[in-house]
């Protein structure tokens, strides 16, 4: 089961995943690309990390930017595998 984070924690966890904020009980960054190709390369990227996970982040995409939002549903906030996930992400944006 996913810890859940809150108050210090979360703010905590957040702090260490640099470009993320915390919007309520959900982290979110936007990624900015080249173009949309890069973009869209970046999101399937990001489909078979959260696949593996089993953890699946909501996805925005406008044309060069996609952002990404994180929460844990049935857990009712956020928690360790939003983090988790969050930091598994970034050198896949590198890479794009």
């Amino acid at each position: 089961m996913a810890t859940r984070l809150t108050g210090e924690a979360a703010a905590r966890a957040v702090a260490a995943l640099p470009g993320w904020s915390l919007d309520g009980e959900t982290i979110r960054k936007t990624f900015t690309f080249a173009d949309f190709q890069e973009a869209i390369a970046f999101v399937v990227a990001v489909a078979f990390k959260a696949e593996a996970a089993g953890h699946h982040p909501d996805i925005d995409i406008r044309w060069n930017r996609v952002t990404l939002a994180l929460t844990t549903h049935d857990a009712g906030g956020l928690t360790d595998r939003d983090v988790e996930l969050a930091s598994a992400v970034e050198p896949l944006a590198r890479r794009s």
